[in-house]
């Protein structure tokens, strides 16, 4: 018998996702993960985040980076210390990234100092890619923390960091920040950058 349209679908079973989850194959843990987003929020520290921090405790890679994501948006307070753990010591850059991002969304204030330590721990471009973008896109975020980030990117030995650190530096231009005599001063030099792509940001952030 199948259900009506107007019939609501069920909830997953949490011990069937837990099955899933923790099989140790991808091809079944990845739809369980997808599937918790149809578990209520009233249920995201009794059922949802248990079950993510199963995920990011399997082998496979992609399995840790979903249930990362997972912890971003359902946010707890033990999601933060697994994300917080993850994000220094897992042994694949696209989990530490995925971490990272997902760490942004719990504020701003609470995030920084610790990704902060580490953008300048992790030399991996795809983590000190992710600290960028999270804090680029934070609107009150303290100017200062940025060029602070800016300045650790433009020196980076990777061009796509650098990319990153100069789009940041064009902000703090285009926002009239305190600091945009600064920022400024520093993509006058980026023009000079051996990278084609980091010369652009450069020449992009400096137009008014």
């Amino acid at each position: 018998m199948t259900s009506t349209p107007d019939e609501p679908k069920p909830l997953p079973d949490p011990q069937a996702l837990r099955q899933a989850i923790g099989s140790g194959d991808p091809m079944r843990a990845l739809p369980a993960l997808a599937r918790l987003r149809a578990v209520p929020d009233e249920e995201t520290e009794s059922v949802v985040v248990p079950l993510l921090v199963l995920g990011s405790e399997q082998a496979a890679f992609v399995v840790r980076s979903l249930s990362c994501s997972g912890l971003g948006l359902r946010r707890s307070e033990q999601g933060w210390q697994v994300l917080s753990r993850l994000v220094r010591d897992d042994e694949d850059a696209n989990v530490r990234a995925e971490a990272a991002n997902s760490l942004a969304s719990y504020g701003v204030e609470r995030a920084w100092p610790l990704l902060r330590d580490r953008f300048a721990a992790d030399d991996a471009w795809l983590v000190r890619c992710s600290i960028l973008s999270a804090f680029a896109e934070q609107p009150q975020i303290d100017p200062a923390w940025l060029l602070e980030l800016a300045q650790l990117a433009i020196e980076d030995a990777d061009g796509t960091v650098r990319v990153g650190g100069a789009e940041i530096l064009g902000r703090l231009v285009h926002d009239g920040v305190a600091q945009a005599s600064t920022a400024r001063h520093w993509l006058q030099s980026l023009q000079k950058d051996g990278d084609h792509r980091v010369v652009a940001a450069a020449l992009n952030g400096l137009q008014p």
